[in-house]
């Protein structure tokens, strides 16, 4: 962490703004321990409040209009290959639309604080059409909101940065092995949840060949719908007589799936 410390102090304000940007791509480079770091160091000759504030904060900007422009040029896809990383690419997805619709451009405000969120929210927002103004109405104050809640506790603990450093040193080593294992034991529980999942759900499925030979034959049979309305604007086209409820909507739309026929859901 000491390394830390001499670094901004010898870059400034350039290396706040490029380590954020790095940050906030999607690479692994976090910008938390910078942030907190340049917010104990102003004050000093090299650094000040409104300038780290400022610098954090335009280090968002690039990288967030970067994927706001992937949203408005290749739509879901974009939530695709990010989501692919994650351990549940298909509740990502799922996930992070439902919050984009249920909240609209307000999310953008606070985007940068959910884990896993502060990537997609911009992509989100280029689906849905927006406009570059309203896209950073709502971005800038956003990316001022995450920068203040990493900066602001390093200038509140400025007394006590030292302390909290040697700490982190002389048991980082500890510290570093029980998060290791925590984190392994994590991956490897959801890993096999989802491999438990996937399987329950080969065993119930069932293919379209099959569900097109029984509706040609006029079997009686409710298919449902259960795309969101971002995955609708991608690919509007849907199985003739199916009824769409959205999955977040099936609580308080359930009864309008009959119960008196074979029911098939599906949601791609």
């Amino acid at each position: 962490m000491e390394e830390i410390v001499q670094f901004v102090m010898t870059h400034g304000y350039v290396v706040i703004v490029a380590w954020v940007l790095l940050d906030q791509i999607g690479l692994p480079v976090p910008a938390i321990p910078v942030l907190v770091v340049a917010g104990a160091l102003t004050g000093t000759e090299s650094f000040h409040l409104p300038g780290v504030l400022a610098a954090s904060t335009l280090g968002c900007l690039p990288s967030d209009l970067l994927w706001f422009e992937a949203g408005r040029r290749r739509g879901g896809g974009v939530l695709k290959t990010v989501c692919r990383m994650s351990l549940e690419p298909d509740s990502c997805v799922r996930n992070t639309r439902s919050t984009f619709e249920k909240y609209g451009p307000k999310s953008l405000l606070i985007a940068k604080l959910i884990p896993g969120y502060q990537t997609l929210s911009p992509a989100l927002a280029g689906m849905t059409g927006m406009s570059h103004a309203r896209f950073f109405a709502y971005d800038i104050p956003g990316a001022f909101i995450w920068s203040a809640a990493f900066i602001l506790p390093g200038v509140l603990l400025r007394g006590q940065i030292d302390r909290a450093l040697e700490l982190v040193m002389e048991f980082g080593e500890i510290i570093g092995t029980i998060a290791a294992f925590g984190l392994l034991s994590w991956i490897g529980w959801k890993y096999l949840h989802r491999r438990r999942f996937l399987r329950a759900l080969r065993i119930a499925r069932m293919l379209p060949e099959e569900l097109k030979a029984m509706l040609d034959e006029g079997g009686e049979v409710a298919v449902i719908d259960l795309r969101d309305r971002f995955s609708l604007g991608d690919q509007p086209a849907r199985i003739p007589g199916a009824t769409v409820i959205g999955v977040e909507d099936l609580e308080h739309r359930h009864e309008e799936i009959p119960r008196d026929r074979d029911i098939v859901l599906y949601c791609t």
